[in-house]
């Protein structure tokens, strides 16, 4: 019998997952289908225990339901401290994890960007760059948080257990930086004339990465170019993550660039 996989969120007509996952399927000839599904917050328990109880292979979860979700699974460790599942494996439990940090890895190392013995910026204080922050520092990495309301990024720091400041001591921080994370959505589309930081800041031993996808080249992404710096877009931390996801409830290597040549596709 078809295997049945989907996402959970409101809203969710623009997912690019369903796409992902069903050419992976396809490519290695399994018998799933993967579909998205607007679920309202107040009927997110119903809709995972329901998805149990029909016997669907995963379900990821988008926003704005990684926090709640977290009270109906039995979280992994790294889900647990992030405090956000965006992936519910079911075998013998409802199992949370979280795989938006470890894409963020593979996005910087597909780059031949290594995070170990870096010195990561990580701008924002939301979601994304908690996922990040909780996973770069069990690597050990040296991250620093920065956010424009400094005091969002105090209480991350202090939970991850990392350093903080605002977003004017950017220019300072980036000095003997080895690695600039946008984790916000500060130049995403239809916002896409914004940035966090001008080429005058940046320097030519920098990664510059931007989990923005929406537009593929952001205005970021241009101010590194221009200064010498190695531009990372956002669409292989969106690859990676599903591809996580994907090794999670099959047990299967995904096919990566075919994932990735339908996202590109989808986003024209």
């Amino acid at each position: 019998m078809k295997k049945i996989f989907g996402v959970l969120g409101d809203p969710i007509e623009h997912s690019l997952s369903p796409a992902m996952h069903n050419a992976a399927f396809s490519k290695l000839g399994m018998d799933c289908k993967y579909h998205a599904f607007r679920v309202r917050q107040k009927d997110l328990k119903d809709a995972i225990l329901g998805a149990q109880a029909m016997g669907f292979g995963g379900l990821n979860i988008t926003v704005p339901h990684k926090e709640k979700a977290l009270e109906f699974t039995n979280p992994d460790t790294l889900a647990r401290r992030i405090g956000a599942v965006n992936t519910i494996s079911f075998n013998d439990e409802i199992r949370g994890h979280n795989t938006d940090g470890l894409g963020a890895e593979m996005a910087l190392r597909e780059a031949g960007v290594g995070i170990s013995s870096s010195n990561v910026v990580l701008v924002g204080a939301g979601g994304a760059a908690r996922a990040i922050a909780f996973h770069f520092a069990e690597k050990g990495v040296c991250v620093t948080i920065a956010n424009r309301t400094p005091e969002k990024a105090e209480a991350l720091a202090e939970d991850v257990g990392c350093s903080h400041a605002g977003m004017e001591d950017l220019k300072e921080l980036l000095q003997d930086s080895d690695i600039l994370i946008n984790a916000t959505s500060v130049g995403m589309h239809p916002h896409i004339d914004a940035t966090i930081a001008s080429q005058e800041i940046l320097h030519q031993d920098l990664a510059v990465f931007d989990i923005v996808y929406n537009p593929l080249w952001t205005k970021l992404l241009h101010q590194a170019e221009l200064a010498g710096a190695k531009p990372i877009g956002g669409v292989a931390m969106l690859v990676h993550q599903g591809a996580e996801a994907f090794r999670i409830w099959t047990g299967q290597e995904p096919p990566v660039e075919v994932m990735r040549k339908v996202v590109l596709e989808g986003l024209g």
